[in-house]
């Protein structure tokens, strides 16, 4: 499952026993930069259940999708595990692509919350990242000493990106967001080729971005700093 999720674009932190899982859980979340963004919890583990990992997750975090992948088919252990704060139950053996398209939905819609819940960040009219000065008034960015200008979609794309730091951003929020009711005249590929302008604006290597980087079959994520290895 680890290769297969990383085919798919995403970072994935594996544990072998339960009390392992949790402490990465709790760790990551304590160090509001790297939090968890979906758990895929199996129900029998060593050390401690799963359905107690999924309490103790709840009881930290009370939006991270939980999926529980398990061997259990009763409609009681089911249900338990629903009590303890899952959102979706898959039972083994299962269909590859059905996991994935669960996955992508749930972040999708754990992007939708913290869109509604967590109001965009005040910037000031600099803002720094990396080796990137963004100034917002001139609409204008300095790389390693040179000053490069930006359009006024560009500069209002990076700067939503900047307000949602962290947060897996649909094509179609960046389209109601930042194009509002010019989004009826735009499409998807529009706003990849725009991310593509602003890689070759921001990034050392566009090719290899460590700022905007895609969430594949979500969306896009901005990162401040490059992800240690």
């Amino acid at each position: 499952l680890k290769f297969n999720f990383e085919q798919e674009g995403y970072e994935v932190l594996t544990a072998e026993d339960g009390p392992t899982a949790l402490n990465y859980f709790r760790d990551a979340y304590e160090s509001d930069k790297d939090n968890i963004d979906l758990v895929v919890l199996d129900l029998m583990l060593p050390g401690m259940s799963g359905y107690e990992i999924a309490k103790e997750i709840r009881r930290i975090d009370e939006v991270v999708p939980i999926l529980v992948l398990s061997a259990r088919e009763l409609s009681e252990d089911k249900a338990y595990a629903f009590d303890c704060g899952t959102d979706q139950y898959m039972t083994k053996p299962f269909a590859l692509p059905e996991l994935l398209s669960r996955v992508k939905n749930l972040l999708k819609r754990k992007s939708l919350v913290q869109r509604v819940s967590v109001p965009a960040k005040t910037l000031p009219t600099l803002y720094h990242f990396g080796d990137v000065t963004v100034d917002f008034e001139a609409f204008e960015i300095e790389v390693d000493g040179e000053r490069k200008s930006l359009t006024n979609l560009e500069l209002r794309l990076l700067k939503y990106f900047i307000e949602h730091e962290g947060m897996v951003l649909t094509r179609s929020q960046i389209l109601d967001d930042v194009w509002g009711e010019q989004s009826a005249f735009v499409t998807t590929r529009t706003i990849d080729n725009f991310v593509l302008r602003l890689r070759k604006l921001v990034e050392s290597n566009p090719a290899e971005p460590v700022h905007i980087v895609s969430v594949r079959g979500a969306g896009y994520r901005f990162m401040p700093e490059e992800a240690s290895e």
